[in-house]
């Protein structure tokens, strides 16, 4: 039974080693993931935003919380937890890099309709008049 529960805990601590190396590096993304939040919710734009980054520093902190415990107790619950918090700040990016993909097409797709491309036949004919 021992020889079974030293197996589980060798087997959580090689699984949670690679997290637990990375561990600061997942504190400094939510360290600066919480001053870029204060910085945005100073201007009046940014203060919509600004509570994105602010939380996904806190999950930064929460999943490297318990990275730690999971590898020095060798708790399964924890590096679940972890593992958790961790998949949360991956989708949260994935959708804001959806919404972000899908603002960007819609801003492009704004700009052609009210006829920028036209626009840029008079730029050329304007351009060339001031340089010859």
């Amino acid at each position: 039974m021992e020889e079974n529960i030293n197996t589980e805990d060798r087997l959580i601590e090689e699984i949670s080693f690679p997290l637990y190396k990375s561990r600061n590096w997942l504190k400094i993304i939510g360290v600066f993931l919480i001053i870029y939040g204060a910085f945005a919710a100073i201007s009046i734009v940014g203060i919509l935003v600004a509570w994105l980054p602010i939380w996904i520093g806190i999950v930064c902190f929460q999943a490297c919380r318990k990275i730690e415990i999971a590898y020095i107790a060798r708790d399964r619950m924890n590096l679940i937890e972890a593992q958790r918090y961790i998949a949360k700040y991956f989708t949260i990016y994935g959708v804001l890099l959806v919404i972000g993909l899908v603002f960007a097409f819609f801003i492009i797709a704004l700009i052609f309709s009210i006829g920028l491309p036209s626009n840029f036949e008079d730029l050329n004919n304007i351009m060339q008049n001031d340089f010859y």
